[in-house]
């Protein structure tokens, strides 16, 4: 994953989509963005590999990261240098499966998780959820003030996630985030071009898409 000032990340969510799934991918890595997440829980390893060949080679086109979420062994073979993965999985990585990484990534919800992530050998980590959102509905998000003390804590860029949009990003950004992890958002607007000028106009000058 390449470092800018503040970098919006998608994760994707097949679910959410209100066209073809790889036709939305197309678009957004159109945009350019700092990477493009392929979280997709819900499938099994097979179809999860076939599904990440077929985003892969849409990322490669567009030279966009594509990181792929829990399946170790089909970044692997896939030879894909960035992975995003819950703590639990993480934990049980042996030394030589993290020597085919560059990036690896951490979901965390808890300084512990944090500094434990870090510990582990990832690179960077997702802190949230930071604000309410559909997808953790009934649930209260952790909040500014959650996401300052992991940035100030760890030495690793930390990525919010979690009810980000236009109207609060800047408020990560001043927390010290690297950037913003977005689902929903990218997932189902109509114009993805005018959705990420909306947050340049928030005030986040620095942002690089």
């Amino acid at each position: 994953m390449i470092i800018f000032m503040f970098d919006i990340v998608c994760v994707t969510n097949r679910a959410l989509c209100r066209e073809d799934f790889l036709e939305r991918i197309g678009k957004i890595a159109e945009n350019h963005l700092a990477g493009i997440i392929l979280r997709e829980k819900d499938l099994p390893e097979n179809e999860y590999r076939r599904l990440a060949e077929q985003v892969l080679n849409i990322c490669k086109k567009h030279q966009v990261s594509c990181i792929l979420h829990s399946f170790v062994d089909v970044a692997i073979t896939c030879n894909v240098e960035a992975i995003h993965l819950p703590l639990q999985i993480l934990r049980k990585m042996t030394p030589e499966q993290k020597t085919y990484f560059k990036e690896i990534g951490t979901s965390c919800h808890s300084l512990e998780d944090a500094l434990e992530a870090q510990s582990l050998g990832s690179t960077y980590i997702t802190a949230g959820h930071i604000f309410e959102t559909e997808c953790k509905k009934g649930m209260s998000g952790r909040g500014i003030g959650f996401l300052r003390t992991v940035c100030e804590n760890v030495k690793i860029p930390v990525y919010a996630i979690g009810g980000i949009n236009c109207e609060n990003v800047d408020k990560i950004r001043k927390a010290g985030a690297h950037g913003a992890c977005i689902m929903s958002g990218l997932m189902q607007c109509e114009d993805i071009k005018a959705y990420l000028e909306l947050f340049e106009k928030e005030g986040n000058e620095d942002a690089v898409y």
